[in-house]
């Protein structure tokens, strides 16, 4: 199962979070997202544990937790909902609009 660990302090490590979530179970991944452009750490990563009861009991375990000095989220990642589309030129399908700009 894949976890979402959000509101991690923005100097948290990949090796932090295997540290974290190793306490509980077996990680096979752990990753920070960072911004493309600087490289610093947008305050969220997520971790997979070998198995969803090991997952179940990190969520049980370690959300609201203390990481630093921030209170951490951990709960089961969604998939993120496909785009239309980015970027100007696209139409605006959920309203119908249509810019005349583009």
């Amino acid at each position: 199962m894949r976890l979402y660990v959000g509101g991690l302090p923005y100097q948290t490590t990949e090796q932090d979070l295997l540290d974290l979530f190793g306490q509980v179970g077996q990680v096979t991944q752990a990753t920070v997202i960072t911004d493309r452009e600087t490289g610093r750490s947008k305050g969220f990563g997520f971790v997979e544990l070998s198995n969803d009861q090991e997952a179940q009991a990190a969520i049980d375990q370690l959300n609201g937790t203390q990481l630093g000095n921030r209170t951490i989220t951990v709960n089961e990642a969604r998939e993120r909902p496909r785009s239309e589309g980015r970027g100007y030129g696209r139409e605006r399908r959920s309203s119908g609009y249509r810019s005349e700009r583009y």
